[in-house]
């Protein structure tokens, strides 16, 4: 892979102080001065696709802008590995949501009502799948008790047994466990560490039961959409292995490459809406409030499963 080292319309010396700035603010460094120039050559190519995406945007060509974050000395490839984790199943044979045919609203946003916990970071571990799995666990016992529990990801990254720590997993399959196992406990009982570790979980310290979870039937945005307004946040997976993806900042996110039969990164839908004539999922990730719009990014809805979003989906019942 090639990289940019000289960009249009920015001086040697200003693509340098960037660097520099982009180290600074996010605390990196590297193990010699090789690493460091093939990093910086990695960041000057990411900053030209940034700023040549944010010039389409003001002409009102694409619907969301990109902006430098955490993984600009990353290539699209690394970031992939790194930062997705989810496991392709079936969702065929599984028990399905059967919602009835109502009026709801035009618009959800369980953030509002106190349904949705802080915006959390994987890290370097590929856990997507237990941070989607305790999103929609809190939501459920939100409404079945009115309270708010930031839940325990490394709970799952250590007791699933039936997914791979930080190698991936399926949400279906931690719901399942958290079922099985009586429970799970809270992020401060036992906090998350970035990789797998032997299971120290106690069934007396679960604070928050399953009684299981209902998949969404592949590809029907509409369902998930009820299940979303009746049910609080749902799990749901998307193919993230998109430079746009990766530097999405603000907007309505659509990406012509995206496929909805190639999800690799599972998240949480906590609402959905309009803005400029544009139907979206708001969505909530976990890589930091650093990343995107405080931590959220508004992908299409009602686009024929955009990138996947309605192909792996589920939600945990309290």
């Amino acid at each position: 892979m090639k990289f940019v080292l000289f960009l249009c319309g920015l001086t040697l010396a200003a693509a340098s102080q960037q660097w520099e700035d982009f180290k600074m603010t996010h605390g990196k460094s590297y193990t010699n001065a090789k690493e460091d120039l093939y990093r910086k050559a990695i960041f000057e190519s990411n900053f030209k696709y940034i700023e040549e995406h944010n010039e389409r945007f003001r002409k009102g060509e694409v619907t969301f802008s990109v902006a430098i974050n955490q993984f600009a000395d990353m290539t699209t490839e690394e970031f992939t590995a790194q930062m997705t984790g989810l496991d392709q199943v079936t969702t065929e044979g599984m028990e399905m949501a059967n919602l009835p045919e109502v009026e709801r609203a035009d618009t959800i946003d369980w953030r509002d009502l106190g349904a949705v916990s802080e915006v959390k970071d994987q890290g370097s571990c590929g856990s997507c799948w237990s941070f989607s799995a305790t999103g929609t666990t809190e939501g459920a016992y939100f409404l079945k008790t009115g309270k708010l529990l930031s839940l325990s990801e490394q709970q799952l990254v250590d007791c699933s047994t039936e997914n791979m720590g930080c190698n991936g997993g399926v949400v279906q399959w931690a719901l399942r466990y958290i079922k099985s196992a009586g429970g799970v406990t809270t992020e401060s009982s036992y906090p998350y560490e970035e990789v797998q570790k032997r299971c120290r979980f106690d069934a007396s310290s679960a604070v928050a039961t399953i009684t299981g979870y209902r998949s969404i039937p592949y590809g029907n945005e509409k369902t998930q959409a009820d299940a979303v307004h009746d049910k609080g946040p749902v799990s749901v997976c998307v193919d993230a292995g998109h430079m746009s993806f990766q530097f999405y900042s603000s907007g309505v996110y659509y990406e012509p490459k995206c496929k909805s039969d190639a999800v690799n990164h599972a998240v949480l839908a906590v609402g959905y809406g309009t803005e400029g004539g544009s139907d979206y999922w708001t969505i909530k990730n976990s890589w930091g409030a650093s990343w995107g719009d405080a931590g959220y990014i508004k992908l299409a809805r009602n686009k024929n499963n955009h990138c996947g979003v309605a192909t792996q989906s589920c939600y945990a019942i309290a």
